[in-house]
């Protein structure tokens, strides 16, 4: 019989056959019955909440301490998943977890009074990896693993950490007293200073300003008188400019006016050119290609009756040519033909004469059964002992084909048997 378990379960066959007992996490196995036992073991994750109350510390101080672990059964490792079963098979996992926390509660203490307040207070994370360490060498002995562990809360009934806040509170209070008097010492230091600081540089920027003004006013002076000068030399450039202008542009005026002038003669001399060209375009032209054209279509349909009456005397004379070719063919064959047939009836005598007969005897089965391939319906009746449908029809028309023997034998006196029994014979 198969078994299965969902990977959060381990599987355990132990009986005929299995020795040492067939270990299986998160799988399927046969197992057979009365001979063979299957024992199962839980691999789910186990949260534990480690509390240790009124431990005594390295100086004789008793604190409470809880810590949250997280364990499992690593069914994985082969050799942690056989330790595991030899210890928890057949446990419930309400047990399994009684016996991991009391391992870590056990740990958890004895590290506790080997530190002190302060230490474990002050550095969780240290005490933490300590109780880490030391639970996992001892609960991997038993196929557990930890998979974390964490500090959760320090606390104690003497107001010993409350002591210890206190004086850290005070130590920080005098502190920050000491360093608000030297913050507002060095303010007013710095604040004196800075005071120093603006009214030199508010003098200095007087005096400089009054020296930026006074070097502001000569210089401006100077550039008035010189902008003066530019504005005259630049009055009197304009004017001659305006002059020089005027002028070039009367001077392109009268150039304008020469090629446009020039312009219109172009204009008039094309305007001739293109009423000539028209004229000849739409009179003189148009004769000439007519005249072309009818001269042309007189040649080609003289050309043409002269290559149709060619055409057909040729195709007359081929025609009368091949008539008399095939006339003679046809003779010669004829002949041969006639030939050949009378030196095969001098030669077989009954047999050619049978052997046309046979020959022939297709045809007469057609023409026997045309009759019948006319008929839009026919109608049969049976009378039990014979022949329906279309083999009676084609039994009727071989019984006719039989009867033609006699009938030849009666016109001809040839026997077609034995002329056919001969004929064999001779071949």
């Amino acid at each position: 019989m198969f078994y299965t378990c969902g990977p959060n379960e381990a599987m355990v066959v132990s009986g005929c056959g299995r020795s040492p007992p067939l270990m299986i996490a998160g799988g399927r196995v046969f197992v057979f019955p009365c001979i063979q036992q299957i024992q199962r073991i839980t691999l789910n994750t186990l949260t534990l909440n480690v509390k240790s109350d009124k431990v005594y510390t390295r100086h004789g101080v008793p604190i409470s301490v809880t810590g949250i672990a997280q364990v499992k059964i690593q069914g994985q490792n082969k050799e942690m998943l056989a330790a595991a079963c030899q210890m928890f098979m057949g446990k419930s996992e309400a047990e399994i977890s009684q016996i991991a926390l009391e391992t870590l509660e056990g740990h958890q203490r004895a590290i506790i009074a080997h530190l002190t307040v302060e230490e474990i207070y002050q550095d969780r994370k240290k005490f933490s990896e300590q109780v880490f360490k030391v639970a996992s060498s001892d609960l991997v002995n038993m196929g557990i693993g930890v998979v974390s562990y964490t500090l959760k809360d320090v606390h104690d009934d003497q107001d010993y950490l409350h002591s210890l806040g206190k004086a850290r509170t005070a130590q920080v209070q005098r502190d920050a007293r000491i360093g608000e008097a030297q913050y507002k010492r060095d303010a007013v230091i710095k604040e004196a200073h800075a005071m120093q600081e603006k009214v030199s540089a508010q003098y200095k920027n007087e005096i400089d300003m009054a020296k930026a003004q006074r070097d502001y006013e000569l210089k401006k002076a100077a550039y008035d008188a010189e902008v003066n000068t530019k504005k005259a030399e630049s009055e009197m450039a304009y004017q001659l400019q305006v002059a020089k202008t005027k002028q070039r542009i009367e001077e392109e005026k009268m150039q304008v006016q020469v090629v446009e002038r020039t312009q219109q003669i172009t204009l008039q001399e094309q305007e001739i050119i293109r009423k000539e060209k028209e004229l000849e375009a739409k009179i003189k032209k148009p004769a000439d290609a007519e005249k072309y054209k009818l001269e042309k279509l007189a040649e080609a349909q003289r050309l043409q009756l002269i290559m149709e009456a060619e055409a057909e005397a040729e195709a007359i004379r081929m025609k009368g040519e091949a008539e008399a070719f095939a006339t003679e063919a046809k003779g010669r064959a004829e002949a041969e033909q006639m030939s050949k047939k009378a030196e095969a009836f001098k030669q077989y005598k009954d047999g050619a004469m049978v052997d046309m007969l046979l020959e022939k005897l297709p045809l007469m089965a057609e023409e026997i059964s045309k009759p019948l391939t006319k008929a839009q319906k026919v109608t049969m009746v049976s009378n039990g002992g014979s022949e329906v449908g279309a083999a009676k029809l084609a039994g009727e028309v071989l019984e006719i084909m039989t009867k033609l023997p006699n009938t030849v034998e009666k016109l001809t006196g040839v026997n077609i048997s034995q002329a056919s029994g001969k004929t064999t014979m001779v071949r």
